[in-house]
């Protein structure tokens, strides 16, 4: 997926002075968008890893907070590897969360759930279902295939000062959406807003970039969504997430992505 992404650059350059909406190289253009936002979005540097506060707000403004250390690392040009332990509240300590993620074909998913002691496989099926509680789903957190959707440019704006392409998603293999529209900045490709809308066509969920940052990793720096929020329109219910100590290119090991790390969590990674 990733090394597609990449492929897929010189494709968004091209974007300007497209012919129309409906038009094979205003879906190309679309399409080249979309792989350099996942690929600024998900696949950043070699290696990432941060401190995550995750906090679950209800209609009533009720808060349940949640504290996790989020690893991920790319694998060659077309795969990566997620690693996610949570380290609080209580109920939650030690469960930890695993994702093998490939191009062109379902995800590997596994969570290990400390108080039962089991390692269970996640199902391709339930890649759309609540995360945690959360609303973000098992898919948000480490991204869709860009295969399995079809796209297209409906037009160029303005998010508070940013100039943003807008840019409308339909899949063609199970989704959580039937149509989803992105706000992706033409500067750094981040998406500052989604829409995302289900089989009635109604607005369901809304993600919002709250803060972005450049972290520096190495010689480079690297914008980065630090703050971001999905909610949940049809309940009220609301997740918002801030990231910590996030680091890129920090030399993340292969054997960190294994069915013992759920088990027994790498110290010197997730502290």
């Amino acid at each position: 997926m990733i090394g597609k992404a990449l492929l897929a650059l010189a494709t968004a350059a091209a974007i300007y002075a497209s012919p129309g909406p409906n038009t094979p190289r205003q879906q190309s253009d679309a399409r080249g968008i979309i792989a350099r936002s996942q690929a600024a979005f998900y696949a950043a540097g070699t290696d990432f890893r941060a401190r995550m506060e995750m906090v679950l707000v209800s209609k009533q403004g009720r808060r349940r907070v949640r504290e996790l250390t989020m690893i991920r690392k790319n694998v060659g040009e077309d795969e990566q590897r997620y690693y996610m332990y949570f380290h609080r509240p209580s109920d939650v300590r030690g469960t930890a969360f695993m994702v093998w993620k490939y191009p062109e074909r379902d995800d590997d998913r596994w969570i290990y759930l400390p108080a039962i002691n089991l390692v269970r496989r996640i199902a391709a099926s339930d890649a759309h279902s609540s995360f945690v509680g959360s609303d973000f789903s098992y898919e948000d957190i480490s991204g869709r295939d860009i295969g399995a959707d079809e796209y297209q440019l409906l037009r160029e704006d303005t998010v508070n000062t940013h100039a943003v392409f807008v840019v409308e998603s339909r899949p063609t293999r199970p989704a959580g959406y039937t149509r989803k529209v992105a706000w992706i900045d033409q500067v750094t490709y981040l998406p500052l807003r989604e829409e995302y809308y289900d089989v009635q066509g109604t607005l369901s969920r809304v993600f919002t970039s709250n803060e972005i940052r450049d972290i520096t990793a190495g010689e480079a720096t690297i914008p980065t969504v630090v703050r971001r929020t999905m909610e949940n329109v049809k309940t009220g219910h609301r997740t918002e997430v801030t990231m910590s100590d996030i680091a890129y290119d920090q030399g993340v090991p292969d054997d960190l992505f294994t069915e013992r790390s759920l088990r027994r969590p790498p110290r010197r990674w997730i502290r």
